[in-house]
C-alpha cells in the first residue's frame, strides 16, 4: 500500500504546466476510451490511468522519467510520485 506523504524531493520539479488536452493525447490519437485522466506536472502532458486499457500517464512517466502526476478528474485534488510511489498532499 502507498505511503501519504506531504513532499518528496520530486515536488521541486514541479511546473506551472498547461494540459495537453482535455483527454488523453494518445487516446484521442488512435480513437479509443479512458477511464480517467493524469496530468504530468512537469509537462502538462495528459494521459489515461492505470485502469485504462492503454495506461497513457504510466508509458509516459516510463519514456519521460517526469516523476509527478495529478489526477485530472473534476474534484479531484491529489498527487503522485511515480519514484517514491507516494501521495502528495
Amino acid at each position: 500500500m502507498a505511503q501519504v506523504q506531504a513532499s518528496c524531493p520530486h515536488v521541486k520539479e514541479i511546473r506551472k504546466v498547461a494540459p495537453s488536452g482535455e483527454g488523453c493525447k494518445e487516446c484521442l490519437e488512435m480513437g479509443d476510451t479512458w477511464v480517467h485522466l493524469r496530468e504530468c506536472l512537469i509537462c502538462g502532458h495528459v494521459g489515461c490511468c492505470d485502469s485504462s486499457k492503454n495506461k497513457h500517464a504510466t508509458r509516459h512517466f516510463h519514456q519521460t522519467r517526469h516523476p509527478v502526476m495529478q489526477s485530472f478528474e473534476p474534484g479531484e485534488n491529489w498527487k503522485w510520485c511515480y519514484v517514491d510511489e507516494v501521495f502528495l498532499q
